[in-house]
Formats: structure tokens, C-alpha cells, sequence
């Protein structure tokens, strides 16, 4: 069974990219006239299951780049979350994760230089930054609310929290 792959650059087409991520729309709590698809972080956590069982992931374009970052980071997020762990405290560690200082493409302790193009721009590193900063905040948030439905930490989703997708780590 092959690995699925992010439709991000298909639904938006030639994007801005920097280090190999797309600069894609977000859907943000912020109101706006695009508040009602799916976006990049959606397409993460929904594809988070499936593809955390595998190994290997082929990239076919910079969606998928992108997809492998924020499933990476949403098995950070998971890895900070307990069975004893009230969802005000999730919210608080979630949030810390989210913010706190994080390496990018081109960064000398970037853990995923392989994956991702070196950047050494460093305006654009920054941009990059902000925007990832954004999406971790997004994926958190939303992590949150998928994990915590009832107020209790979902048993299934935390059975997730051994899984390496790609065998790797943020």
C-alpha cells in the first residue's frame, strides 16, 4: 500500500517556496473569505494514521515537504500529551511546543537536511520561520481539540505517540 501524498500544490498551484516548503493559505480562526476548506494542516492531521506506519516516503513535490514537517510536528506535539494530562495543560504544553525556538532548512541543527533544499537566504529564512511558526500553532490548536473531544486525552490518538514517522524527529 503506497503512502499518501499531499494535494496541496494541486488544489493551489505554483506557490511560493522556501527550503522546499510551499507557502500555502492556512485557514486561521482570523475571519476571512477562505474559512471554509481544507487546508495544509487539515490534510496533515487527517493523514497523520496512515502514514505514520511508514518507513520510507517517497517526495514527489514541496506539498509533500510540507506534509512531512507537519506530521512530524504533530508526533512531537503528541509525544509532549499523557493519559493524566488535563486538556488546560495540554493547551499550555502544546502552546510552549508550538512557539518555542524551532530549526528551519539551512539551519545548521536542522534535523531533516536531506529531506529539504538548504536555505541560506536569511530574510527568507525568517519568513520561513513565521510561517511555520504559524502552522505549528495551527496544528497544535487543532491537535488539541481532535485529542481532547470530550475533555479526556483520546486512549487512540495517544497510542500514537511511539509512532516515527520516516523514523525520524523535529
Amino acid at each position: 500500500m503506497p503512502a499518501y501524498h499531499s494535494t496541496q500544490l494541486e488544489r493551489f498551484g505554483n506557490l511560493e517556496s522556501i527550503g522546499g516548503i510551499p507557502l500555502v493559505p492556512l485557514r486561521t480562526k482570523t475571519p476571512g473569505p477562505a474559512q471554509n476548506h481544507d487546508d495544509a494542516v487539515d490534510e496533515a492531521l487527517r493523514l497523520f494514521r496512515p502514514n505514520c506506519f511508514f518507513k520510507n516516503f517517497e517526495i514527489k513535490d514541496d506539498g509533500d515537504r510540507l506534509l512531512v514537517y507537519l506530521i512530524l510536528f504533530i508526533s512531537q506535539c503528541l509525544g509532549t500529551l499523557g493519559p493524566n494530562i488535563t486538556k488546560s495543560e495540554a493547551k499550555k504544553n502544546l502552546h510552549n511546543l508550538a512557539v518555542s525556538r524551532f530549526s528551519v532548512p539551512g539551519d545548521p541543527d536542522f534535523s531533516l537536511k536531506s529531506v529539504y533544499p538548504a536555505n541560506t537566504d536569511i530574510n527568507s529564512k525568517e519568513r520561513l520561520r513565521q510561517y511555520l511558526q504559524q502552522a505549528r500553532q495551527e496544528t497544535a490548536m487543532r491537535l488539541l481539540d481532535i485529542v481532547y473531544e470530550d475533555n479526556t486525552p483520546s486512549k487512540w490518538w495517544l497510542s500514537f505517540q511511539k509512532r516515527h514517522f520516516m523514523g525520524k524527529h523535529l
